[in-house]
């Protein structure tokens, strides 16, 4: 069995990497051993490495699975140009392309084949594979097996069919959103209840988290994109016909935007994504249409114009941005008309009714971190049960609001979840604390209750607000996998006895008139004339090539040439991302522009 050190030196040689990612060492391991494994990790922490490396170090065919064809291009597209026997099968795969791919799986040269679930699991397809006897399979965007995953898909469920076709293959399962209750899901459907569980942090420390109620969305959105100009990003609207208003407000001589959703004409809306991979500074107006697989690393900007609907989703969403580590900004804009908008989406799903509960329980938990006085990116990671300190780059970390010591209105709260059980949502303990006599109040006669009417002179939205401020610090805690119920929180109990204490905000409380701080430009340590050279050159090889801009270099590794500004190849080797392949076949043409750059510039 290869060793770790034979995948570092892989890395190294293949992919111009000089270490592994947080996380990656130990999946990869395990995959060189046999093991079935789930693997959470946040988008842009290296997951398709975990599964490349190992068909490599091995010598073994791996089949990944994935949603999208868009994706499958980009990344066999990245790994031919680093050298890597890689191909896919696809609706869209050219009949050339499609030849190759066959004889190199005939020949035993193939080590990645690329295949959406729908294909894969065709019998002729299935039976080929068979005789051809692949180690692996990497099941990408995993959450899409449960039905509890925010983007479940019928398809997939059928992977779960893998090991009676192929017994002696090893599977892995990889996303980057996955609760506790999803994640249970797919081990028992894909796994049988056995794999090797890794989750590793979600945090994105380089994500600046804004979150904020909508006022006026137009200058709210056009504030955001003015402290990015020329970047790229992507703006989610609810709607079809605000994906098409807004792309044509934003709109302008100086700024590309582009409508994309399920409506329109594939070829239109097929042209708009090319264009958005391949072109710097465009932004994309879309539906949750668009999104799954894209693998574009320089987004500098996500902006959610309407409430998503779950966190899981939120979460996947704002993962498009920077997964190049370099810093990104995300914004979500919401408002009363949204949250009526997903519930009357999730009632009138057709789907059972347990599912349809589960859903309305996790949009709760998207409006509690809404609702969050703290650290936004406490209240998101603490969903995903990673706990984290107050971030510094968040709107809350970077404008507090005015709070009040909500002490005494946590304990009433917590006092009227216990007294009532923990077997009742806000409503009911909304009904109880104000005093309503409810037919359901009667009915369990909570009327007779001491805390009874404890807080009539609070209003029932604002202890709504409460109630989701209070879930968002762990005082009280939705129990998603149940009927929603509203439990103790790991705070819980101490609040009650006056251990800690709780800071909340009101219905007067407003995000202050501060500006909060940009996002740092990505090439603030550099000459951005140099900068732009490199990406101008870049641009020229990925058109030349026919491939998007960043599968010739990331801007993170230009960032390093510009930087320390390489006088030879050996040297232009040591930048991120420059693997063996790609300093042999580009290197010349950077280290000329560098050396143009450096005669052209005056001397001090």
């Amino acid at each position: 069995m290869p060793t770790l050190d034979v995948t570092l030196t892989i890395l190294k040689s293949t992919f111009g990497y000089d270490r592994f990612r947080p996380g990656q060492a130990e999946i990869v391991a395990a995959l060189l051993a046999g093991e079935n494994v789930l693997a959470v990790m946040p988008t842009g922490s290296g997951k398709s490495m975990c599964y490349q490396l190992p068909a490599l170090a091995t010598e073994s065919l791996s089949v990944v699975v994935s949603p999208l064809i868009a994706l499958m291009r980009d990344q066999v597209t990245a790994l031919r140009l680093n050298g890597v026997a890689a191909g896919a099968l696809n609706s869209a795969t050219p009949r050339a392309d499609a030849a190759e791919t066959h004889r190199q799986l005939r020949d035993g040269r193939l080590r990645l084949l690329y295949i959406s679930p729908e294909r894969l699991m065709q019998p002729d397809v299935l039976d080929g594979l068979a005789r051809l006897g692949p180690a692996r399979f990497a099941i990408d965007e995993a959450h899409c097996i449960s039905q509890w995953g925010h983007d479940f898909r019928p398809d997939y469920r059928r992977l779960a069919e893998l090991p009676e076709h192929f017994p002696n293959a090893r599977l892995s399962a990889f996303t980057a959103t996955a609760d506790t209750v999803t994640r249970q899901d797919i081990i028992e459907r894909l796994f049988g209840g056995r794999a090797r569980v890794f989750v590793a942090g979600f945090d994105r420390p380089n994500l600046q988290i804004g979150i904020a109620p909508r006022n006026s969305a137009p200058r709210q959105i056009e504030a955001l994109l003015d402290r990015h100009p020329r970047r790229s990003g992507i703006v989610y609207t609810l709607s079809r016909k605000e994906a098409e208003r807004t792309a044509q407000r934003l709109s302008s001589p100086e700024r590309t935007a582009l409508p994309y959703h399920a409506g329109m004409d594939q070829a239109v809306r097929d042209r708009n994504q090319d264009r958005f991979l391949t072109e710097d500074g465009v932004v994309m107006v879309a539906t949750i249409a668009f999104g799954m697989g894209i693998d574009k690393p320089d987004v500098r900007f996500v902006v959610h114009a309407n409430i998503p609907s779950t966190v899981e989703a939120y979460y996947q969403e704002i993962g498009r941005a920077g997964r190049d580590g370099l810093p990104a900004e995300t914004l979500m804009l919401y408002g009363m008309d949204d949250i009526r908008i997903r519930r009357l989406m999730i009632d009138d799903s057709g789907r059972p009714e347990e599912a349809k509960r589960v859903e309305h329980q996790r949009l709760n938990a998207l409006l509690t971190l809404c609702e969050a006085a703290g650290c936004r990116r406490q209240t998101l990671l603490g969903y995903f049960g990673d706990p984290c300190k107050p971030c510094g780059n968040c709107d809350r970390c970077l404008a507090p609001v005015e709070t009040i010591d909500g002490t005494v209105i946590a304990q009433k709260a917590l006092s009227a979840a216990l007294r009532t059980g923990e077997r009742f949502g806000a409503q009911h303990l909304v009904d109880v604390l104000r005093g309503e006599e409810t037919k359901k109040v009667l009915q369990f006669r909570y009327d007779r209750l001491p805390i009874f009417g404890v807080g009539a002179d609070i209003s029932e939205p604002l202890w709504r607000s409460y109630l989701r401020q209070l879930v968002a610090a762990d005082v009280l805690k939705i129990d998603i996998g149940g009927y929603g119920a509203l439990q103790l929180g790991g705070r819980g109990r101490a609040v009650l006895k006056g251990a800690e204490s709780v800071a909340l905000h009101g219905e007067a409380a407003r995000q202050p008139k501060r500006r909060r701080k940009a996002a740092l430009s990505p090439q603030a340590n550099v000459d951005p004339a140099l900068f732009a050279r490199l990406k101008q050159v870049r641009l020229e090889i990925a058109n030349a090539e026919g491939v998007p801009a960043f599968v010739v270099f990331h801007d993170r590794s230009l960032l390093e040439m510009a930087a320390s500004q390489p006088q030879n190849l050996e040297q232009l080797a040591g930048c991120h991302g420059v693997g063996a392949l790609k300093l042999e076949r580009y290197g010349e043409r950077f280290l000329a522009a560098l050396k143009d750059a450096a005669e052209i510039k005056p001397s001090a």
